[in-house]
């Protein structure tokens, strides 16, 4: 048990408080910024307790941390967008000391752990994607369902947007980021089209930008054309697989010898990266066939708790589509003197 000074005067939770959590994770009817995935599966896996210390890295509207909360444990949330902050501080206020806050991409989590006196952590979730809330705003552009700004910044102070990097990126760039990001087939039609366009009006909503992709790639089945477009504009604009690899590496170092991690992806790309991470931590020896025996693996810090990755349930994928994809792999730290 893990006990920092944050939390050495915490109050627990009354009855009555953690009825309340327990309604907030019951329908997201009365929350509806984000509806969180993986629920039941996620609280399960952590194994939260009273006197445990979990990070909820990605904190959108506070489900995980709820339930969390709900179990007991004490909640450190993170995320970089000012107004999921808001939104699950108001929330989660009844947890009063058990539940902190802290605007902070996940990646920075060792001086976010640093600045509230927090050393080891006993579990932590990586809840990876773009909320509910942020794909319904139009204002923050990460949509092409109703027209906004050409924007994705997950945090509003960032300085380069998604219309900066498609009004001002060369086309060999351009589709660099479209196939690499965006596993998009007609990446180089798409970006020609898209600088040919720009020289006549710069492109400013998401309206524009999805239209533009429509008439080089036709509409076919449910799929919007646009779709990996946009993905991979978003990915672009906010380095999210470079802070992956980051913040995969920073939560390894801040774990607690029996600290639980559960990441969960929603797509190829980063869904490999978690994949190898956790497989190349997890393996106990190496062996090549130039070898004459199995090494010990330097990296070795990991058991796998999960074999395969976690997915929804069928239930859970018809009320809640956005579950369709989402894939939880969780690891174990194990003791140093193992």
């Amino acid at each position: 048990m893990i006990a920092p000074s944050l939390f050495a005067q915490a109050r627990k939770p009354q009855v009555k408080s953690r009825k309340k959590f327990r309604s907030m994770t019951d329908s997201h009817r009365n929350y509806e910024y984000h509806e969180s995935v993986l629920l039941a599966e996620v609280v399960a896996l952590l194994v939260p307790a009273p006197g445990r210390i979990l990070v909820d890295a990605t904190l959108g509207g506070g489900g995980h941390s709820a339930a969390l909360l709900a179990a007991g444990a004490k909640v450190i949330g993170l995320d970089q967008d000012p107004e999921a902050l808001a939104f699950a501080a108001a929330r989660l206020a009844d947890a009063g000391e058990n539940f902190r806050t802290v605007r902070s991409n996940f990646a920075s989590v060792g001086a976010a752990l640093d600045t509230l006196g927090v050393g080891q952590i006993d579990g932590a979730l990586l809840d990876l994607g773009v909320s509910s809330h942020q794909l319904d705003t139009p204002e923050r552009g990460f949509s092409f369902m109703r027209e906004g700004p050409l924007d994705m910044r997950m945090d509003p102070g960032a300085l380069v947007s998604a219309a900066d990097l498609v009004n001002t990126m060369s086309g060999d760039q351009l589709e660099r980021i479209f196939r690499s990001f965006g596993e998009e087939p007609a990446a180089r039609k798409i970006a020609a089209r898209l600088v040919r366009d720009r020289m006549v009006q710069p492109f400013a909503t998401t309206k524009q930008l999805a239209d533009a992709v429509e008439t080089v790639v036709p509409r076919r089945g449910r799929s919007h054309p646009a779709t990996r477009i946009f993905q991979a504009l978003r990915i672009a604009v906010n380095r999210e697989l470079d802070v992956l690899a980051e913040g995969l590496t920073a939560f390894a170092q801040r774990l607690a010898p029996g600290g639980r991690f559960a990441v969960i992806t929603f797509h190829s790309l980063e869904d490999r990266i978690v994949k190898q991470f956790f497989k190349a931590r997890t393996v106990e020896f190496l062996d090549r066939p130039e070898w004459p025996e199995p090494r010990p693996n330097s990296d070795f810090m990991f058991k796998a708790i999960t074999g395969k990755p976690v997915v929804a349930r069928d239930s859970e994928q018809r009320a809640n589509p956005r579950a369709r994809s989402a894939k939880l792999r969780v690891v174990e730290r194990i003791s140093h003197e193992r």
